[in-house]
């Protein structure tokens, strides 16, 4: 076994061609190494972190007890059958089309596996969470799954179902997804929609919400969803909104509308798009405002709408 010093110079090592035949180490971050033709005949590890790494598949001779972090490793295809680590984060491993067979975790991270198309059974995560955000082409999950904690499937836009023996304890994000209903074992569980906690009647029965529901909501991030939910268009064409000013910015067209409520001052919201994620949203300002940019101004903290230059607007 090779010295203690060896394992802290391992890069540069392996980088000179000049790598030990065996290393033992509790952490390893191979995250400089682009090119694997000159790896340790066996690697044996506690933590692996080998983010944007060259690998197609995982060589067999790198073993790795608790934490294998593979981010942004866009050639990797394969993983061993029988993989059994507590945590495996797979972010951004755009060529994974498949989980292994007998694969053992306690915690799985696969965020943005875009070709994920396979999830056997055998396929297990047993007692922490499960992060699939952006999985779009995975279709289904395994007929068991857990006890997790949580399970985010946020924007898996294939999913329509989660079987009855998948179990989870805290929350599950159903955001993006088909999914119209919930197995009663998970019933009593906390809903979310793209991170933003919800209500059953938010996330599986939106025809059933009104226009006077979203008005009545505080929480602008559930505002947000009510009306992600209900359609944009339903919901100004039942809150009456007259138009008072149109615009467009970086994120596409901007609207100051106006809705007339009862015993009270006039409802006026902007309605605008966020630039970086294409969201919607419809935020009060007060009822004073004249313009698209006099109210944006005036949600960034300015009184002066003159003063508000941004490079772009959010």
């Amino acid at each position: 076994m090779k010295a203690k010093k060896d394992v802290y110079d391992l890069t540069s090592l392996i980088k000179s061609g000049n790598a030990p035949a065996k290393v033992k180490a509790t952490v390893l971050n191979l995250s400089e190494i682009k090119d694997a033709g000159h790896l340790p005949l066996e690697i044996e590890c506690h933590t692996l972190i080998w983010k944007d790494s060259p690998l197609i598949e995982l060589p067999a001779c790198i073993r790795v007890s608790h934490k294998l972090d593979l981010s942004g490793s866009t050639l990797l295809e394969h993983l061993p059958k029988g993989l059994r680590v507590s945590v495996l984060t797979l972010t951004g491993c755009t060529r994974l089309t498949a989980l292994p067979e007998d694969l053992h975790v306690d915690f799985l991270t696969l965020d943005g596996c875009t070709s994920l198309r396979d999830w056997p059974d055998s396929a297990q995560v047993r007692i922490g969470a499960v992060s699939a955000r952006g999985c779009t082409s995975l279709e289904r999950l395994p007929t068991t799954l857990g006890p997790l904690t949580t399970l985010n499937l946020r924007d898996c836009v294939k999913i329509d179902q989660v079987p009855p023996g998948v179990q989870a304890r805290a929350w599950i994000d159903i955001g993006g997804t088909r999914i119209d209903s919930l197995p009663e074992s998970l019933h009593k569980i906390s809903l979310r929609w793209r991170g933003v906690r919800v209500t059953p009647q938010i996330a599986f029965f939106p025809e059933t919400l009104k226009s006077t529901d979203v008005l009545a909501e505080a929480n602008s991030e559930v505002r947000r969803v009510m009306i992600e939910r209900i359609g944009f268009e339903r919901f100004l064409q039942e809150s009456n909104a007259s138009v008072l000013h149109e615009d467009t910015d970086p994120g596409g067209p901007r609207q100051l509308l106006r809705v007339e409520l009862q015993n009270d001052e006039p409802l006026v919201c902007v309605s605008v798009r966020c630039p970086s994620t294409s969201r919607h949203y419809l935020i009060r300002v007060p009822p004073q405002m004249e313009t698209c940019h006099q109210a944006v101004a005036w949600t960034a903290g300015f009184d002066n709408p003159d003063d508000y230059v941004p490079i772009v607007e959010t």
